[in-house]
């Protein structure tokens, strides 16, 4: 009888052990394919892309137009917002962005180089950059340009930068940003890349870029530091003339007659890339998406029409494509930096 008793109580027990695993292995599945399901809804509720700047700025600018061309073309279904958050050239809000919102993949950054010197820079420093963040995209690209005024006696390069050879303290270069941003890149790096002193170089920072441009035409400055877009109303209206761009090869139209730096024999290509960036710990399935649907606005013709009538020229990097690129072009901003002498 007690060996009847025992048998069957082992039997209970194997019976419960194995409902037990079932339903640990139940669960186990359950929760991937809770997973799998909340990863195949993204995004379920609005997105949010924040520009870094003030309203009317190029990164509001870019917001702006992406958040339309995804409407318009029906890729995302759920609401686009643009939230502005200036302060320090995006650097107040980057240091929150890469510390508050790691996990929100309903909040990406539009962003620039901008995001790369900050991080790099003596002054006006940002602990955070592009590494604290899931880089997403590229968007769209610029290049750099030095402008004279069109009456100017420079008709190339190679004359400006012999004179600043033989006396730096008789050239002037404007530019609407701050040494260590933008346009203070784009006058230095063909200076550097020429072999001469970039320290030695009197660059003068204007409010802004349209403010660089009137010093240039009062005769305040020899030349100008810009992105081509900006310069290219002065170039309609024949007011500069474009002396080289960074760009890797010739642009087209207007600007077909302009040599690249690299023709030149300078390596100072320089892309002024606009793009998106997702928080750093944005899952899988979440980058998978916004590849695809990036691609797929890269190739709609309404995406197309609304960057043509902007003035800005596309230039679609997947995820995987930007990052490396944003390795590539973080090296050559730290280089040259140091170089200015205003590495932090």
């Amino acid at each position: 009888m007690q060996r009847k008793s025992k048998k069957w109580m082992l039997a209970v027990l194997s019976t419960a052990l194995t409902v037990s695993l079932a339903a640990c292995g139940g669960a186990k599945e359950t929760g991937k394919d809770q997973a799998t399901a909340a990863a195949s809804s993204y995004p379920e509720k609005a997105i949010t892309l924040v520009a870094p700047n003030g309203a009317g700025g190029g990164l509001d600018k870019t917001a702006r137009l992406l958040a339309k061309g995804l409407a318009d073309t029906k890729l995302v279904t759920e609401t686009v917002l643009v939230e502005n958050r200036p302060g320090g050239g995006g650097s107040v809000y980057m240091a929150e962005y890469a510390t508050k919102e790691t996990k929100n993949p309903y909040k990406l950054l539009v962003n620039s180089p901008p995001v790369l010197l900050n991080n790099h820079k003596k002054e006006g420093n940002s602990p955070f950059g592009y590494k604290d963040t899931t880089p997403l995209a590229q968007l769209t690209r610029d290049y750099g340009a030095i402008s004279v005024p069109a009456d100017s006696k420079y008709q190339d390069l190679k004359s400006l930068l012999d004179d600043i050879k033989a006396d730096p303290t008789q050239v002037t270069i404007a530019g609407g940003s701050s040494p260590g941003s933008m346009d203070h890149v784009i006058a230095m790096l063909p200076i550097y890349k020429y072999g001469l002193d970039p320290t030695k170089v009197k660059y003068v920072a204007y409010e802004g870029g349209g403010e660089s441009i009137t010093a240039l035409l009062g005769n305040h400055a020899q030349a100008a530091a810009k992105p081509v877009s900006l310069v290219l109303p002065y170039l309609e209206a024949k007011k500069i003339r474009v002396l080289a761009v960074t760009a890797p090869e010739r642009l087209g139209g207007i600007l077909s007659d302009v040599p690249t730096m690299k023709e030149l024999g300078l390596d100072a290509e320089f892309t002024i890339w606009r793009g998106v960036l997702g928080p750093k710990e944005m899952g899988e399935a979440e980058i998978a998406y916004w590849d695809k649907t990036f691609k797929a606005l890269s190739e709609k013709e309404e995406w197309k029409q609304l960057l043509k009538a902007d003035g800005v020229e596309g230039d679609y990097k997947n995820s995987k494509d930007f990052k490396a690129f944003l390795d590539e072009q973080d090296k050559q901003i730290e280089e040259l930096l140091k170089a200015i002498g205003i590495h932090k």
